[in-house]
Parts: structure tokens; sequence; C-alpha cells
């Protein structure tokens, strides 16, 4: 996949990192139970839904640069799935590791947090060495 592709796939998730912005503020609004009252919970969706936004914009931007860099074709592919896969891992950690609302504590999915972390690294460090 082109990383035009990947920038076209990544624009589709724009909508839906604003539907949870918008399901986040209705909880607020309306005191949903298990949202309001569960401050582990609120602030684990809360920063899953930041780093979902902002690691969207973040890769959008490295996709302009991973085409410019001096890689070959297989390791220019595998930064690309490592870029993209940190906005997809990182807030499914934060949002699957307290699904109840009655979770006072992340489950194991948070793991999903530290991997989608290992690949954002990963990528970016191939990128940045790409680009030198």
């Amino acid at each position: 996949m082109s990383s035009t592709s990947t920038a076209g796939v990544l624009l589709i998730t724009v909508p839906a990192v604003a539907f949870g912005g918008m399901t986040l503020l209705t909880f607020l609004m309306r005191g949903v139970p298990g949202y309001l009252d569960n401050p582990v919970r609120r602030g684990l969706w809360r920063a899953g839904h930041a780093h979902a936004g902002v690691l969207v914009l973040f890769s959008l931007v490295a996709l302009i640069y991973l085409d410019q860099a001096d890689l070959s074709e297989g390791t220019r592919t595998l930064a690309r799935l490592l870029i993209v896969a940190a906005p997809i891992l990182m807030p499914l950690g934060f949002f699957l590791s307290v699904v109840r609302p009655s979770d006072t504590k992340p489950s194991k999915l948070i793991w999903l947090t530290y991997l989608g972390g290992a690949c954002l690294v990963v990528g970016t460090l191939v990128l940045g060495i790409g680009l030198l």
C-alpha cells in the first residue's frame, strides 16, 4: 500500500475520532454513570481520544516524508506499517483496558498501548535514519 492510499485510510478515521470526542463530551454533559464517577476510566478514555487525534495527525505528516526517505521499498513499507499502527494500537489499549463502567484498574489489554508506542518509536527511528 502506498503512502497516498495509507493517508486516505487515515483521513477516513478522522470522523471516528471526532465522533469519539463528541461521545466523551456527551458523557460529561449528561453525567453518564461509569464515566464521570470513574476517574480511571475517564482518564484512560481521555488519553485514548487525545492519542488517537495526535497520532493520526503525526502519521499523516510522517507519510509525506516517508516517500522521500532513502529506504528500500520493504523497509519503507515496514516503517509505514509501524507508524500507522501507533494511532490504532495506543488508543485501543486505553479504551479496551477499561471497557466495563465498573472497571477501576486497566486490564491486560493496556499492553496494546505499549505495543503501539514501540511501533511508533521503531517506525519513527527508521524514517529518521532514512531521511539523514
